[in-house]
């Protein structure tokens, strides 16, 4: 291995996809809260669902270990990757950056020398901020593009790495991710560390638009009584639009688009803007017209066929079934789950069911975002607006 140790608090998607990408050719030290969560990696078992780390965990000579104890992971490091949660709270209108701040002071008294490389997502204007108020020019920027269930997949083929800072060390650990990845001549960008927090947020608000677009044709399709699938299939052909991330949908979910959207939209505060709060409410929009549609049907019991937002991820947080459930339930409708990766019997007063014969049974319509082999033979009872067969 080489000289270089990195720890990385967190092991997420983001944290983990980074920690295995990096241990192939680095010491690797990763910190975690959950102890369930620190043990399972320590015995080469993936925490998460991503196919690839599994597979690398089980394969790979990786130089790593977990730990819960910060001193141990963070002794000796040079850099220090930061990937704890940042949440956005709709009290303060911006994401939650405590757990940022918390690591950030841990690192400054146990390795003062460690490079701080902060990869979850934060508020413009964050890194110049934190160095003033923590008293430490340690900290850079440097965004993750990850998918939920391909986060090491979008690690070894990144489309671009970009890192806050254009100096020495930033271009030091951008080359620590560019030797790791599987590509050649990966696109390397170095900004102000604003302008990299600002990529970040531009990023996904253009994909959170893109879905909100899609679905908002395929909305005037459903009231028109169109075919919705001839209409993307025409408007994609053009290549300036193209055929991808256009399968209608029940909004735009998952941990990044809903928040940093909103995170984007109170930036602007002071900026005038009209784009950025549409791409907000449209989102809000599609799951009253998916819901109207559902109730028009007039369904005894509603079955919700999984939580998670597409194939390959355990992530139901954010969901945007989770918005069109509260919609029925407000109307009267008894809403049943479907959700094999969660434990707990009930999910916001709903029923959770794990057995997949029952619930079809059960449902009198079934709810599905994307469509698979396992709703096969109750094709009468889905409703879905997957026109395509893909996320």
């Amino acid at each position: 291995m080489s000289g270089h140790i990195i720890a990385v608090a967190g092991i997420g998607y983001v944290g983990l996809s980074n920690a295995v990408l990096l241990a192939g050719r680095n010491t690797v030290r990763a910190l975690d809260v959950d102890a369930g969560r620190v043990a399972m990696l320590n015995e080469r078992l993936c925490p998460i669902i991503d196919a690839d780390i599994a597979h690398h965990l089980a394969t790979r000579d990786l130089d790593l270990t977990a730990t819960t104890d910060p001193a141990t992971a963070y002794a000796g490091a040079d850099h220090v990757i930061v990937a704890t949660p940042t949440n956005y709270d709709p009290v303060t209108n911006r994401f939650d950056t405590s757990s940022v701040e918390a690591v950030i002071a841990d690192v400054m008294r146990l390795a003062p020398q460690a490079v701080i490389v902060v990869k979850s997502t934060v508020p413009v204007g964050f890194t110049l901020d934190v160095r003033a108020r923590l008293g430490t020019d340690q900290v850079i920027f440097s965004p993750e593009f990850l998918r939920e269930g391909r986060a090491l997949h979008d690690n070894l083929h990144p489309s671009r790495i970009v890192v806050g800072e254009d100096s020495p060390r930033g271009r030091a650990f951008a080359d620590l991710l560019a030797e790791a990845a599987l590509d050649d001549d990966v696109p390397i960008l170095l900004t102000g560390p604003t302008e990299a927090e600002a990529i970040k947020l531009f990023a996904n608000t253009y994909l959170a638009l893109r879905v909100a677009y899609f679905n908002e044709l395929d909305s005037y399709a459903l009231t028109s009584g169109l075919d919705s699938r001839q209409i993307i299939e025409g408007v994609g052909l053009d290549p300036r639009i193209g055929g991808h991330y256009n399968n209608p949908s029940f909004g735009y979910g998952g941990y990044c688009l809903p928040k940093d959207s909103k995170q984007l939209l109170a930036n602007y505060a002071d900026v005038p803007q009209n784009l950025i709060a549409a791409v907000v409410e449209a989102n809000r929009t599609r799951k009253d017209v998916i819901a109207d549609h559902i109730l028009a049907r007039r369904p005894q019991v509603v079955g919700i066929y999984r939580l998670v937002m597409k194939a390959g991820s355990d992530n139901f947080r954010q969901s945007a079934v989770q918005g069109i459930m509260k919609r029925l339930k407000a109307k009267g409708v008894e809403v049943i789950v479907y959700e094999p990766a969660m434990s707990e019997t009930r999910f916001f007063g709903s029923e959770v069911i794990t057995d997949l014969e029952a619930f079809k049974a059960r449902a009198g319509l079934i709810v599905a975002n994307r469509l698979t082999d396992d709703l096969k033979g109750v094709e009468d009872k889905i409703y879905t607006r997957d026109l395509f067969g893909g996320d």
